[in-house]
């Protein structure tokens, strides 16, 4: 049974309130930018004895040369295997042995240093850290064992069902497109990639200019600016290049790829290209799409598909909006002969969305949910240091927090149908098919 909007309305003003009695009305960080370019976000919070520290690099996989995918990636997560001072057992072992942690690694866009320690042990975290931002040694057998391990990860993804769709969906979909791989890159990209290849990766992206560092605890933006102009002295500036990307594929009608698997259900996953983070229909979007596929059990691909039909465990549609358009796609699992008539309910309920838009009903429960269950985004030091990181990156604003609920509260049924039509494209699209093909019997039309 869908939640009454009077209950979800109730849930969203109470999650505001308690937001404000918190002490975030206002802006939930203040920003500064140190001489050397580094930008500084400090959000203090008293609450506990911990602060949580997140280090953005303008430097993810879309910055990986494209013969070399997979090189942001390697170089992040190489930082914390060893530096002139410490080995890689220690850099942990110092780290966790006050309780700390440390992780680093590699999105599609930007690389993240991540640190979680307490108050009292914040001046270790920030000389562990600063060492291993500016001083790896990236040595030949710590490159040869992590080249290994990210190869095993890899060929895991190419054994699973699900993982071998996606990765089939996203190549085909983007082509020579950074976001057609996995930030994790390529067996051959892994094998092509050399210490000098790391080395001026490292050199050329990990500047201080293109960087940003967020504090969340019990930490104040005057003491996180001691801390970070002590910690980093001596790192340099230096102009940040920015490569031309290949566009994506365009769709002129639909493309069907089928992969043969001798499984029992069918890995289906429809779509085509989506948005960018920046694309102000951003918001009325995430609306139309939570009643559409993206609400769980109260979305209609899911309340038909699955609740009424009993064609799938679950069935989501999705706009991944990152720095350039990514991905909008509807991915689900049914058995192999259920396929077809999956498929035609997709495409009848995409085209009901079409014609009729939604109910005023739905606009309010979509709205409902998506203001109650922002402040839930913030509610840890741990999650609002990953908020910060994406506020900052996407420019979205400090203010963001404050103008999300206004920004979903405004969009209208016009706005939901209107989106609908120019986003959601059923004559251009891609459709993955992984399974049986012989039990599928995939028809040309839906």
């Amino acid at each position: 049974m869908k939640p009454k909007i009077g209950i979800l309305m109730a849930l969203a003003v109470l999650a505001l309130a308690s937001l404000t009695s918190a002490g975030w009305a206002g802006p939930v960080a203040q920003k500064t930018k140190l001489p050397n370019g580094l930008t500084l976000i400090v959000a203090e919070r008293n609450q506990l004895p911990t602060v949580h520290i997140q280090v953005m690099f303008g430097a993810g996989a879309t910055k990986d040369p494209a013969r070399l995918p997979g090189l942001a990636n390697l170089t992040a997560e190489l930082l914390l295997q060893g530096t002139p001072r410490r080995e890689a057992t220690e850099i942990r072992q110092q780290i966790e042995s006050v309780g700390g942690s440390i992780s680093a690694f590699a999105e599609s866009d930007y690389s993240v240093v991540s640190l979680a320690i307490l108050k009292k042990d914040l001046s270790l975290g920030m000389e562990v850290l600063a060492d291993v931002l500016l001083n790896p040694l990236f040595s030949l057998p710590e490159i040869e064992r992590k080249v290994a391990q990210l190869k095993a990860r890899l060929k895991r993804l190419e054994e699973e069902p699900k993982q071998v769709a996606q990765l089939a969906f996203a190549g085909k979909l983007f082509g020579a497109h950074p976001y057609a791989l996995p930030s994790l890159g390529s067996l051959a990209g892994l094998s092509s990639i050399s210490r000098e290849d790391i080395l001026g990766f490292h050199q050329t992206y990990y500047r201080p200019n293109n960087t940003t560092i967020l504090l969340v605890g019990q930490v104040s933006l005057e003491e996180g600016v001691r801390l970070v102009e002590a910690s980093l002295k001596g790192w340099n500036s230096g102009p940040i290049p920015d490569p031309p990307l290949q566009k994506p594929t365009v769709l002129t009608g639909p493309v069907v790829e089928k992969i043969d698997r001798p499984i029992t259900q069918a890995n289906i996953i429809w779509g085509h290209l989506g948005i960018a983070r920046s694309n102000p229909d951003f918001y009325a979007l995430q609306v139309m799409n939570y009643i559409f596929g993206g609400g769980g059990f109260v979305s209609r691909l899911m309340d038909n598909i699955r609740d009424n039909l009993g064609l799938t465990y679950g069935i989501y549609s999705h706009f991944d909006a990152r720095k350039y358009p990514g991905a909008f796609q509807i991915a689900m699992e049914t058995k192999n002969q259920n396929a077809n008539q999956a498929l035609s309910e997709i495409f009848k309920e995409m085209k009901q969305f079409l014609e009729k838009g939604v109910t005023q009903t739905e606009l309010e429960e979509a709205k409902a949910y998506l203001i109650g269950s922002f402040p839930f985004r913030m509610d840890t030091n741990a999650k609002l240091v990953r908020l910060l990181g994406a506020m900052e990156f996407y420019d979205l604003g400090l203010d963001f927090p404050e103008q999300y609920p206004r920004l979903i509260a405004q969009v209208t049924l016009e706005e939901v149908l209107r989106v609908a039509r120019v986003y959601l494209r059923p004559d251009k699209f891609l459709l993955v098919v992984l399974g049986n093909q012989k039990e599928i019997q995939l028809k040309e039309s839906w």
